[in-house]
């Protein structure tokens, strides 16, 4: 049997069609993660009393009879905490924070939502899959290996649904009314119950976490992004580097581009403070508007992803974007609208593949 990875053309359209008939095709980006961690929430505390699933990565049985401790988000990676059901609650990553807080007399402040800025639907397979390759190119969890974190990355597809099952609602090429395999599900003491969708999977002692680097966290360090910004790089490589932009993904990144009227190949170094503060100020506010529009369950509408014009009429230019030898994405823009930028020393952007 191939694995989800090594899927065929053909089975990855049919499970499109099945997961995602009229919803945009990428990888799951940060907001899209943080509404799965608000999924699992309430069902911290409670006992595992069944579980199923396809995933060979882990032993499901393994997590019979056990207690959901905690549940926390960082970036594009979700992790569960499970212990002894007899055992102890730990304190939630919430109330570590709080009590921190309490003990240092500091508090972040919170970072408001916007309104939604909107995306269609489709995506290339090839794309996701090299996100896919981008998301192994990572660091390692801060501490691989057994212990009683799940840390689940979500492939192309990749979802999670709180007491229902993605159902097919057409038939595939094949003719088949199949309905899509789930790798985990949760089955808990309430009677509800956690189905868990195209995912990787695999154990940690504690989460990686750098709430610093998270652009939805109240943590985000704006600092240390604009440095990284005005690096003399091209700036849509340096918004995809998660050790800086944790969460932000290809829809994000093509959004704001346009949003802030910078060409993806202009070099950071070669734009102005002010320009990489509205950009910066853009990935904050699509991030958090996106997220919000989610939780309203509404639909994102882009101004420039995948689109053949941009809001003004003007002509879009597709090209695959990306550092050489490294991992190359689908980018979007428009070349009235997003000007190119020439480097300092006068030398053109980076060719285009």
């Amino acid at each position: 049997m191939l694995s989800s990875w090594q899927k065929s053309s053909e089975e990855l359209q049919c499970e499109k069609d099945l997961l995602f008939p009229q919803q945009l095709l990428e990888m799951p980006e940060g907001p899209s993660v943080r509404k799965f961690q608000l999924l699992t929430s309430p069902f911290v505390g409670q006992v595992v009393v069944k579980v199923g699933g396809s995933s060979r990565k882990i032993n499901v049985n393994d997590l019979n009879a056990l207690r959901l401790q905690d549940s926390q988000v960082h970036g594009k990676n979700l992790y569960l905490a499970f212990v002894a059901a007899e055992g102890p609650l730990g304190p939630t990553a919430e109330e570590t924070v709080l009590q921190r807080e309490a003990a240092s007399g500091e508090s972040s402040p919170a970072q408001g939502g916007q309104e939604q800025v909107c995306a269609p639907q489709t995506h290339s397979q090839v794309e996701g899959l090299q996100e896919l390759q981008c998301s192994r190119s990572e660091p390692p969890d801060a501490a691989e290996g057994p212990g009683n974190w799940l840390r689940f990355h979500f492939g192309l597809f990749g979802s999670i649904r709180a007491n229902e099952f993605s159902r097919a609602n057409k038939a595939n090429k094949r003719g088949d009314w199949k309905d899509p395999i789930p790798r985990l599900v949760l089955h808990f003491e309430s009677g509800g119950f956690l189905v868990f969708y195209n995912c990787r999977m695999h154990w940690c002692s504690s989460p990686r976490a750098d709430p610093a680097s998270d652009i939805l966290s109240v943590e985000f360090h704006r600092g240390r992004a604009l440095d990284a910004l005005q690096a003399p790089d091209p700036i849509c490589y340096t918004l995809l580097d998660q050790r800086y932009f944790s969460g932000l993904g290809n829809i994000i990144k093509n959004e704001i581009l346009y949003l802030a009227k910078i060409h993806p190949l202009t070099q950071g170094s070669a734009l102005a403070l002010s320009d990489l503060e509205r950009l910066l100020d853009c990935a904050i506010q699509f991030s958090s508007a996106w997220l919000h529009s989610k939780l309203r369950g509404k639909r994102l509408h882009p101004q420039i992803y995948q689109k053949d014009q941009c809001p003004l009429g003007h002509a879009v230019v597709k090209g695959t974007l990306g550092p050489s030898g490294g991992f190359k994405r689908l980018t979007w823009w428009c070349p009235q609208c997003q000007p190119e930028v020439l480097s300092q020393d006068g030398d053109p952007s980076p060719v285009i593949e």
